[in-house]
C-alpha cells in the first residue's frame, strides 16, 4: 500500500486543515512539494518531520500564506485559503528565532497581535495577563527580550501566538536554538499547553525524537512528498518503506535476496551467507533484492533455540550509554549489527556470542 494513501476523512472536524493535490514549484521545472494530500483534525498535534529539502517547511509556509501553491488547494475549517493573505487566516506562528520585538517589553510583545486586531485596552490587558500566567512569566512582563533566557523568550513567542486564540498554530523549528536539556523541557511544556488548550498545532522539525515525543501523528517527508503518515508508535514499529525505517529511530539494515514469500512471512538469503525470516513489505517474490530492517533493541543475546532467527557474531566494540550498553557485533557473513542490551551485560571485545530475534521484529523491503 502507498504510504501516502489515505481515505478522505468523513467529518469537517477531521479535515479541519486539508491539502488537496497540492504542488509547489519555484522555477516551473522542479517541485519542492509534489501531489500532497493531507488532513489535520481539529485539536490535533501534527508534526511534519523530514531532512532538509524534503518539503516540510514549504508545506508549512503554504499553510501560513507565505507561499502560494502552484497547483491544488488548501482549506481551513472548510474554507479555501489559497488566496488569503496571512493576516486573514487567524493563524498563530512560532519561529525558531523567536521573532520578538527587541524594543518592546514582554507584555507589549504579547499584546502586539491584539493591537493589530483592534482589541480594546481592557480585553488586551486581560488576555496578556492570562497568557503570561499560562507560561509562568507574569512577573517578567516589564522586561525586554534581551533580558530573558532563550527558553523564556521562546515561551513569550508561544504566548504571543496563542493570545488572540487562533484557530491554528504553526511552529517552525521552534526549539532548534535551545540546548538539549532546555529543548526537552520545552517539548513537555508545549505538549502540556496543547492538551490544556485543545488548539490545533502543525509543527515542523527535523528532530525525530522531538516528533515522537510531542505528536498525535507524524507526517514523514522525503523528496517533496509524504513517505508515511501515522502515529509515532506505528511509524516506529511498522515503517512502510526503507526511508522511514532508517529515519525514525535507529535500525540495522541487512542486504539480501528473497527466497520465498508466504503470507506475512518471507525468507531472505543474506549477502555473504545466512538466511533470515522476516515480515515482507511490498515484496514481489523470489529473486527480489531487498533490505531487512531490524531495531537494535529487538535483538537478544540468545540463550536457547526459541528465536525465529539465530546467528553467531563477534563483539567488535561496546559503548556505555548509561541506561543501556551498545554492542557492535559482526556476523559471520561480514555484516555488522548494533545491539542494545542492559548495561550490566558482561561482554568483551573479541567474544563470540549468539544473537536471536523474532521474524515479526524485522521487515523486508524491496531495494529502492
Amino acid at each position: 500500500m502507498d504510504a501516502t494513501a489515505a481515505s478522505r476523512p468523513n467529518t469537517e472536524a477531521e479535515r479541519f486543515v486539508e491539502f488537496i493535490d497540492v504542488e509547489k514549484s519555484y522555477d516551473g521545472r522542479t517541485f519542492a512539494v509534489t501531489r500532497l494530500n493531507m488532513h489535520v483534525a481539529k485539536g490535533e498535534f501534527l508534526t511534519l518531520l523530514g531532512p532538509s529539502g524534503s518539503g516540510k517547511t514549504t508545506t508549512l509556509n503554504m499553510l501560513a500564506g507565505f507561499e502560494r501553491p502552484t497547483h491544488g488547494s488548501i482549506t481551513l475549517n472548510g474554507q479555501p485559503v489559497d488566496r488569503l493573505p496571512p493576516y486573514e487566516r487567524n493563524i498563530g506562528m512560532v519561529f525558531q528565532n523567536y521573532a520578538l520585538f527587541p524594543h518592546m517589553t514582554v507584555e507589549e510583545n504579547v499584546a502586539f497581535p491584539l493591537s493589530v486586531r483592534k482589541f480594546s485596552k481592557t480585553e488586551t490587558t486581560q488576555r496578556v495577563h492570562k497568557a503570561l500566567d499560562m507560561i509562568q512569566l507574569r512577573k517578567f512582563g516589564d522586561r525586554r527580550p534581551g533580558q530573558l533566557s532563550g527558553g523564556q523568550q521562546q515561551r513569550v513567542a508561544l504566548a504571543r501566538a496563542l493570545v488572540f486564540e487562533p484557530s491554528l498554530v504553526l511552529m517552525d523549528e521552534p526549539l532548534g536554538a535551545l540546548d538539549k536539556k532546555l529543548r526537552e523541557h520545552m517539548q513537555l511544556e508545549i505538549k502540556q499547553l496543547h492538551s490544556m488548550l485543545g488548539v490545533t498545532i502543525v509543527y515542523v522539525t527535523h528532530d525525530q525524537s522531538e516528533a515522537l515525543t510531542m505528536s498525535d501523528r507524524v507526517a514523514v517527508f522525503n523528496n517533496g512528498g509524504i513517505a508515511q503518515i501515522g502515529t509515532p508508535d506505528s511509524l516506529y514499529t511498522q515503517p512502510a518503506n526503507p526511508f522511514v525505517a532508517s529515519f525514525i529511530g535507529e535500525n540495522n539494515t541487512l542486504e539480501g535476496v528473497v527466497d520465498h514469500v508466504s503470507g506475512t512471512e518471507c525468507q531472505v538469503s543474506l549477502t555473504g551467507g545466512g538466511r533470515i525470516r522476516a515480515t515482507p513489505i511490498d515484496l514481489e517474490g523470489q529473486g527480489t533484492a531487498c533490505l531487512v530492517a531490524l531495531r537494535p533493541e529487538c535483538i537478544q543475546i540468545a540463550r536457547s533455540g526459541t528465536n525465529d532467527n539465530a546467528f553467531e557474531a563477534t563483539v567488535e566494540g561496546r559503548i556505555y550509554l548509561g541506561d543501556h550498553l551498545r554492542l557492535l557485533a559482526r556476523l559471520q557473513n561480514g555484516q555488522l549489527l548494533t545491539v542494545k542490551v542492559s548495561p550490566e551485560t558482561m561482554m568483551i571485545t573479541g567474544e563470540t556470542i549468539s544473537l536471536g530475534w523474532s521474524q515479526r521484529d524485522c521487515r523486508a523491503f524491496p531495494t529502492q
